[in-house]
């Protein structure tokens, strides 16, 4: 039987915890709250994203399976669907925003010193883009067939450590301003004036 730490809670020690609660100060995330605090819907959705679960009901589940393990995970107990649902319906999502912003310029410190295998004299970037599926009865607005919603990401990845690159949305439609840089580019990226 293992004795030692789980791996989620050791993953969860690299977190920066007191400036996640910066961030949810900011926003007044926990304000009136009673059960389920921002940490808390942090912690069980980023065990959902780990151990890849594909829904609230798949996550419940999952959580409920390992119930004697959760206190060494650092996670109090399993949570209502409905009010992990009601959470993520209504928490600011500006808390999570900020606190990806500094996950990534932590991770931009450790991939700074990283060589790129191609000899560039400016920084390269990957444009991504893909679509995501939405359910056509509470998406109408993002019409995408005649019998489908959904919406396209793009995304901006630094070659440097495959680390997306934030920026704000008025950028977009000047994304390639940005000065010395490389853009490796497909097909569908290429038009003529």
């Amino acid at each position: 039987m293992n004795t030692g730490r789980t791996v989620f809670s050791q993953v969860m020690d690299y977190f920066p915890l007191r400036r996640f609660k910066t961030c949810v100060d900011r926003y007044s995330g926990d304000k009136a709250i009673k059960s389920l605090t921002c940490l808390d819907q942090f912690r069980y959705m980023a065990f959902a994203q780990l151990t890849y679960r594909e829904s609230l009901r798949d996550l419940i589940t999952c959580l409920q399976a390992v119930q004697p393990m959760l206190y060494h995970m650092g996670i109090r107990s399993t949570p209502a669907r409905s009010t992990l649902a009601d959470a993520n319906g209504k928490r600011d999502w500006r808390i999570y925003a900020d606190f990806a912003g500094i996950l990534i310029q932590r991770a931009k410190k450790l991939y700074a010193a990283t060589a790129l295998p191609v000899d560039l004299d400016a920084s390269a970037y990957a444009l991504d883009s893909t679509v995501i599926d939405l359910c056509m009865s509470m998406f109408p607005w993002a019409k995408y067939k005649s019998t489908k919603s959904a919406v396209k990401m793009h995304t901006l990845l630094n070659i440097r450590g495959d680390i997306p690159r934030r920026y704000p949305p008025e950028i977009s439609p000047n994304l390639f301003t940005f000065p010395m840089a490389n853009w490796p580019t497909g097909k569908p990226w290429i038009t003529f004036r």
